[in-house]
């Protein structure tokens, strides 16, 4: 997870929402990948999707079965359908989404019984420090928000 962090950090440096993500496979991380989507000018550009992409190409394969992903936020229903197609067997999650988390939040797309793959999960690891990170960002968003209004009105 702290590599995850190490991702979020880069989003968050070029002033996207700083959410991580990296895939692991026998104890070696084979995919990386940050938030970009303001960036790229693209809605397919979350952290977990750059990562299965990656962890795809090298593999050389679309199946990740024998993978983990770790996410420093809950992955929204885009990433846990791609989740679930990779047929990644273990997900393990920083911080809980409650406005649209798809691993349990708001719906769990990972392990409904209906779909022929379900992943394992793996909650609230390094929470603490996933959770920081995006109130600093979003409190720091407002902040700037709040002076350009402020400097708008002037």
């Amino acid at each position: 997870m702290k590599e995850a962090i190490r991702q979020a950090r880069k989003a968050e440096a070029i002033e996207e929402v700083p959410i991580g993500c990296v895939i692991e496979r026998e104890g070696k991380i084979i995919a990386r990948g940050y938030n970009r989507r303001n960036i790229d000018h693209s809605v397919l550009k979350h952290a977990e999707i750059t990562a299965i992409q990656k962890a795809c190409r090298k593999l050389g394969d679309w199946r990740l079965e024998d993978c983990t992903l770790y996410v420093t936020l809950e992955p929204c229903q885009m990433c846990a359908g791609a989740i679930v197609q990779a047929r990644i067997p273990r997900v393990v999650i920083g911080a809980m989404n409650p406005k649209a988390g798809s691993a349990g939040s708001v719906i769990n797309l990972l392990q409904m019984r209906e779909f022929n793959h379900q992943a394992e999960i793996e909650k609230g690891v390094m929470e603490e420090d996933c959770s920081a990170l995006l109130s600093h960002f979003f409190a720091e968003l407002r902040r700037k928000k709040a002076k350009g209004t402020d400097h708008d009105r002037q």
